[in-house]
């Protein structure tokens, strides 16, 4: 049983896993808007959350925390740039999932991730 066991797997080994949750959050804060299936959109939602919260911080550190989770500094400076200053007065809830319906493939169930307004 996997109680108390953090973070979801994805079917990938650690080392992908990783690679594949910076890739999305990079693409997430920089087109403010992903296609993607359900599990991933669920496995990144939080992280992304929180990077938001660390950039309303503003500071170096906050920074340097910022771009080890990121894969672009272009996006570590859009996030503290533009993204922070839209949510300083909110408290949370910066994502919001928006479901389209399954894969024509697999059927997996595919959604857009968004930054709220």
């Amino acid at each position: 049983m996997r109680h108390h066991v953090a973070g979801r797997k994805l079917g990938r080994s650690m080392g992908n896993r990783q690679a594949l949750r910076k890739n999305l959050i990079t693409q997430l804060l920089k087109y403010d808007r992903i296609k993607t299936t359900e599990a991933k959109a669920k496995a990144i939602r939080g992280d992304a959350e929180k990077l938001v919260t660390l950039a309303k911080r503003g500071d170096l550190h906050a920074r340097r925390l910022a771009a080890a989770r990121l894969n672009e500094p272009e996006v570590v400076k859009k996030l503290f740039e533009e993204l922070a200053p839209r949510y300083q007065d909110r408290a949370g809830g910066y994502t919001r999932i928006l479901h389209l319906g399954p894969r024509l493939g697999d059927g997996a169930q595919i959604v857009l991730l968004e930054l709220v307004e």
